[in-house]
């Protein structure tokens, strides 16, 4: 009688577990979140086939896509479930806001602004001035003082509300001019105010000295400009001598000469481009100068030394095939002369040396690899004279040129420039005169060994021409070595050293050249810089007299804009 009770309520009580187990069961199904969450759902169709685990939720969120969920919901084609497992994870694309990248590639809803929003301005075109967008003020703390300057708000280097500041391009020289634009042009000037002494400017086998001083102006001009180009390279010198020297230093009561010496040399080069492969090519030059001091082409009892003035220009073309580049440029040049001022008060003309020369080049390279052009030149020339026979009674007309074969190389910009081998001739008129030839070298080659150390290697080699009887010319090669280091950027040391020939050919004339230069170079700022040189010239011949020497310093400073 006393377990019916118990049995009683146990059984009581699994019939009421039954009940609420079966009616849970029931009325689960109706809430479709609560379905949602016990089923996988893995085979009911949606648009585009079945639904797969990729694309599958596991929670409602309010950031899933409507079109699955949807169709989902509505399906009325329910598949077995027996036997399937529960999928978990996120579906694809389910981090994608309204303008992220979507991995489904569906097409997103562009949502209209509501009447009275804020619509941005378009961004300014390249060139326009940045907005100016106005900044609150700063409340500044009452603990703080008066004088206290504002602090602008900035955020590494740019203002807010304004947009980012364009990176400027690292200066690779600190203490070099800044220059100024006249228009479209950037000017750079400077001007060198030297002084010094030189033991020979005469070039006497007895040294007699003079201190001289020296104005050196020089402008450069280039275009800023899209297309084309237009460069403007204007440098000039004066050396003037506080005294005269003799005629001729054994002369007992010689005359006094003024030695006193101008130079100038000026281009403006031009490109034209007519398209992207083709350029005309231009430039205008023009020199002046005089011969150098025991030169023998300069007269016995000269006053000064006449000048001489070199106008010429340069017309052509130059084409890209590819990889293969031709140019061809036409020469035309004059050069004219001074008459002579002797001593006694007369003076003579110099018109026999007046002459035209007219002429070509073509060159033809080939880029092998980037900074690797081989290259093969030809030129030729004709030179004219005013007069036919000169003081001598010879005839210096003349046609001649060279042919050389070199490359222009870049190889990671610690060697740059250009080197060439060729063989160059001039015959004359006059058949006393023999074929002038030789061997022609050609470089311009610049090597930066270390940051703080560059090279430089100039080689030329040319044909002048001479009034000594029975010489057609001389064969003038100079090479040049020059080495810069910068103990600190604000003071650099130059080396310089020069070796030439002069061989004047059909003569037992030979002349060597030596000039060995060192100077020191202290940088104030970039408008002022201080320069001191000391440099020796040494001219070496196998004609009896005619070796000189000199010894040069000076000390001047450079004004630079």
């Amino acid at each position: 009688m006393r377990r019916g009770p118990a049995l009683g309520r146990r059984h009581c009580a699994g019939i009421v577990s039954a009940l609420t187990a079966g009616l849970w069961l029931i009325l689960v199904p109706l809430d479709p979140a609560a379905g949602q969450a016990l089923t996988s759902d893995l085979l009911r169709p949606v648009p585009g086939g079945f639904v797969t685990p990729q694309n599958l939720p596991t929670r409602r969120t309010p950031d899933l896509p409507a079109e699955p969920t949807d169709a989902l919901r509505t399906s009325a084609i329910a598949p077995s479930r027996i036997g399937q497992s529960i999928i978990y994870g996120n579906p694809s694309a389910y981090g994608a806001s309204e303008s992220g990248f979507d991995s489904l590639n569906r097409r997103r809803k562009v949502r209209k602004p509501y009447p009275g929003a804020f619509k941005p301005k378009p961004s300014p075109g390249p060139g326009s001035p940045p907005p100016i967008v106005p900044t609150p003020p700063l409340s500044i703390p009452p603990s703080s003082k008066a004088n206290k300057p504002p602090v602008s708000a900035s955020v590494a280097g740019t203002v807010l509300g304004q947009p980012p500041r364009k990176r400027l391009k690292p200066d690779l020289d600190p203490y070099g001019p800044t220059g100024f634009y006249v228009g479209s042009f950037l000017v750079k000037g400077a001007v060198e105010l030297n002084g010094g002494y030189n033991n020979n400017p005469a070039r006497f086998v007895q040294p007699k000295g003079a201190s001289f001083y020296q104005i050196a102006p020089e402008l450069l001009a280039a275009s800023d400009w899209s297309r084309h180009s237009l460069i403007v390279d204007l440098r000039g010198s004066f050396t003037g001598y506080d005294k005269t020297f003799p005629a001729a230093p054994l002369q007992i009561s010689p005359a006094p000469v003024n030695i006193d010496r101008a130079e100038f040399n000026g281009r403006v080069i031009g490109r034209i481009d007519a398209n992207s492969d083709t350029r005309i090519n231009t430039e205008a030059r023009m020199r002046v100068g005089a011969d150098n001091p025991g030169s023998p082409n300069i007269q016995a009892g000269l006053q000064e030394y006449p000048l001489f003035t070199t106008i010429g220009g340069t017309l052509g073309i130059e084409q890209d095939f590819n990889r293969l580049q031709l140019k061809l440029d036409g020469l035309a040049d004059r050069t004219v002369y001074q008459d002579s001022k002797l001593t006694d008060g007369t003076s003579t003309s110099n018109i026999d040396r007046n002459y035209n020369q007219f002429g070509g080049v073509g060159r033809a390279s080939y880029e092998v690899l980037p900074g690797l052009r081989p290259f093969a030149e030809i030129q030729g020339d004709t030179r004219i004279h005013d007069v036919a026979a000169d003081r001598f009674g010879y005839l210096r007309d003349s046609n001649g040129g060279y042919i050389k074969a070199g490359t222009t190389f870049e190889f990671t910009r610690l060697l740059t420039g250009e080197a060439s081998i060729g063989y160059a001739a001039r015959s004359y008129q006059d058949s006393r005169l023999e074929v002038l030839k030789g061997l022609l070298t050609s470089a311009s080659l610049v090597w930066a060994a270390t940051p703080l150390t560059t090279a430089r290697f100039v080689s030329t080699t040319s044909i002048d021409e001479t009034t000594v009887p029975g010489v057609p010319g001389v064969l003038t090669r100079t090479y040049t070595f020059q080495v810069d280091h910068d103990f600190r950027r604000w003071l650099t040391a130059i080396g310089k050293f020069t070796y030439g020939t002069q061989e004047y050919q059909e003569s037992f004339r030979f002349d060597k050249i030596y000039s060995l230069q060192g100077d020191l170079v202290y940088k104030l700022n970039r408008e002022i810089q201080i320069k001191a040189q000391v440099r020796r010239d040494i001219l070496e011949s196998n004609s009896p007299g005619a070796s000189t020497a000199s010894t040069v310093v000076m000390l001047g400073v450079r004004l630079q804009r």
